[in-house]
Order: C-alpha cells, then sequence, then structure tokens
C-alpha cells in the first residue's frame, strides 16, 4: 500500500517575483521525470496567474508546431513508455490535502510533488502549506530588495515555523541565480557573509544568467531550456551550471 510520507514535497518558494521559482519548478521537474526515472507532478497553487498551466499549454503547442521538437517527444515518450508529469491547479488553501489525495489515487507511485506557490505570506493558506514542504529552494539574485525581502522569509521560515516543531521542513536552500559571469560585484561577498552570520544554508552552484535560453522561445529551435514536455538541453543546461545544481539539489533531497 503506498504511503503519502514517501513522496517528498518540494517547493521553490520566495517572497519576491521574478526571481525563477517557476522556471526552476519546471527544470527541475522535467529532469527528474524525463531523464532521471523519477515519478512527478506539480501542483501550481500560484493564484490568479497559475503560469505553469499556461506553460504546459505553450509547450504543446510548441511541440505540435515544430517538427525537430515533435520527433524529440515522440522518441522521448515511447522510449520512456511513460506520460508529461501532470500539473494540477489548486488553490494554496487545502493545497496538502489535495497532494495527500492525488498520491493516494495515482495508479503509479509518486516521487516528488513540486509545489508553485504564491510570492506572499498574506495569501490564505500558504503558510500551512509552506509548512508541509519537505525542502525549500528559494533562488537570490544581488539585488536589494530581493535581498531584503528574501532574508526576512527565510528567517521566518527557519525562526518561527521551523522552531514551532509543527513542520514538516527538512532544509531551507538559497542559491544564487542570474549571476553575470562577466563581472562580480562585491555585493556577492557582502551577501555572502550575511547569509552565513544568519546560519542560512547557501548552495555552493551558482545559476548564470545567458541569453541563450531565449532559442527556447524561437519557432524553429532545435533544443528546449524551460519546457513541461521535454528536459532541458544539456548542453543550456551545461551553459548556466543548472547540471552543478541538480547534483547539489539530489544530495540535499536525498533521491
Amino acid at each position: 500500500m503506498k504511503t503519502a510520507h514517501k513522496t517528498k514535497f518540494i517547493a521553490f518558494s520566495s517572497q519576491k517575483g521574478g526571481v525563477g521559482k517557476s522556471t526552476f519548478t519546471t527544470l527541475t521537474a522535467s529532469v527528474l521525470h524525463y531523464r532521471l526515472g523519477f515519478n512527478v507532478a506539480v501542483f501550481d497553487a500560484d493564484f490568479p496567474q497559475y503560469s505553469l498551466m499556461k506553460m504546459k499549454k505553450r509547450d504543446m503547442a510548441m511541440v505540435m508546431e515544430n517538427e525537430t521538437l515533435k520527433k524529440l517527444a515522440y522518441k522521448q515518450f515511447t522510449n520512456l513508455n511513460k506520460k508529461a508529469y501532470p500539473i494540477i491547479q489548486h488553490k494554496a488553501e487545502g493545497l496538502l490535502e489535495a497532494a495527500d489525495a492525488f498520491i493516494q489515487s495515482s495508479p503509479i507511485p509518486i516521487d516528488v510533488v513540486f509545489f508553485d506557490l504564491p510570492g506572499t505570506v498574506n495569501t490564505p493558506g500558504i503558510l500551512k502549506a509552506l509548512s508541509g514542504m519537505h525542502h525549500i529552494f528559494t533562488p537570490i539574485t544581488a539585488d536589494r530588495v530581493v535581498m531584503e525581502s528574501t532574508l526576512i522569509f527565510t528567517q521566518l521560515m527557519q525562526d518561527v515555523i521551523m522552531k514551532k516543531g509543527e513542520t514538516a521542513i527538512k532544509t531551507l536552500n538559497l542559491f544564487w541565480n542570474q549571476v553575470d559571469g562577466r563581472e562580480r560585484s562585491p555585493l556577492y561577498d557582502i551577501y555572502n557573509q550575511l547569509i552565513d552570520d544568519l546560519g542560512f544554508n547557501l548552495m555552493p552552484c551558482s545559476i548564470m544568467n545567458s541569453m541563450r535560453f531565449r532559442k527556447e522561445s524561437e519557432a524553429n529551435s532545435k533544443a528546449v531550456f524551460r519546457s513541461t514536455i521535454l528536459p532541458p538541453d544539456k548542453h543550456l543546461m551545461k551553459a548556466c551550471r543548472f547540471d552543478q545544481f541538480m547534483t547539489e539539489f539530489l544530495k540535499i533531497v536525498a533521491l
């Protein structure tokens, strides 16, 4: 008999929009599901935009219109003998119960459920949903507003929610995103020291910024990066160091 506790609940979460939460949810889910053999599901609870639901529709249309991607998708699903991972729309309220019900009703065991959550703790049900995650990953950028918001959010998670004991959270993990490899801002050293002083966990890997990712939106593209239907291209993964991120991610969540 399946038990819900064996499924890992993971969220890329932050209190600041535009730092890449939905992108990393999609990238990580697609690598796990299509390349590493895990069974994944995603709950899109980012009301009201539900960007992952929209992304899946866009990805389906792109694959059907692009002959190269259509062949890649056909070969992938034929070899894998499994479907695309489901994306379920749900509000933050009742989210954990909905995820547990989905896991119990699934004909296949679900290894990981990812949650794309709203970017504000004022959303009804969000704190309960966050407290039910096993691992939270938070992308950060060298921007004062982003950092202030992120550090306040992480401190709330660590010093309030986790210390109360009524939580499933095992790890909170910050990581640098959109790092410009051409210049090294002193802000990184300052913030790295601050993160260390606060006792937060900062992942060693930094995700580099790259204009190459925009190729995914071209009609004649022969490779994809962010897609709910296909895993990210290995060359693009390496270019931004997302391959390194995945190695660290897998160690943290113990998959």
